[in-house]
């Protein structure tokens, strides 16, 4: 069994004990965080879509860590002002395992 679901702007492809990364969520390190924004659920059998969301579908994950990802580094320049610009950037992140899927 696969969902579809949606946090952070973004939508994923997950299914049970996949671990994945997502934009930061307000929570601790072993915390639990149910995704009720569920877009599609399938199985061997059927396939339900949501319009836009499944009502009663839910995925319960696990906080494994939270953290930052690479820096990424920006130069901007302009020609013959001498102007040149350098920036970084560090996405922070949360890690979840998911636990479960229900319709």
């Amino acid at each position: 069994m696969f969902a579809v679901i949606e946090t952070g702007g973004k939508q994923y492809l997950v299914s049970k004990n996949q671990k994945l990364r997502v934009e930061k969520l307000a929570s601790k390190e072993g915390g639990e965080i149910v995704f009720d924004k569920v877009l599609l659920l399938a199985d061997e059998k059927t396939i339900a879509v949501g319009k836009p969301y499944l009502p009663k579908a839910k995925v319960e994950a696990v906080v494994i860590k939270e953290g930052r990802s690479p820096k990424i580094r920006i130069m901007r320049y302009h020609s013959k002002t001498r102007h040149r610009r350098r920036k970084g950037h560090r996405q922070p992140f949360t890690e979840i395992e998911i636990t479960s899927i229900t319709k």
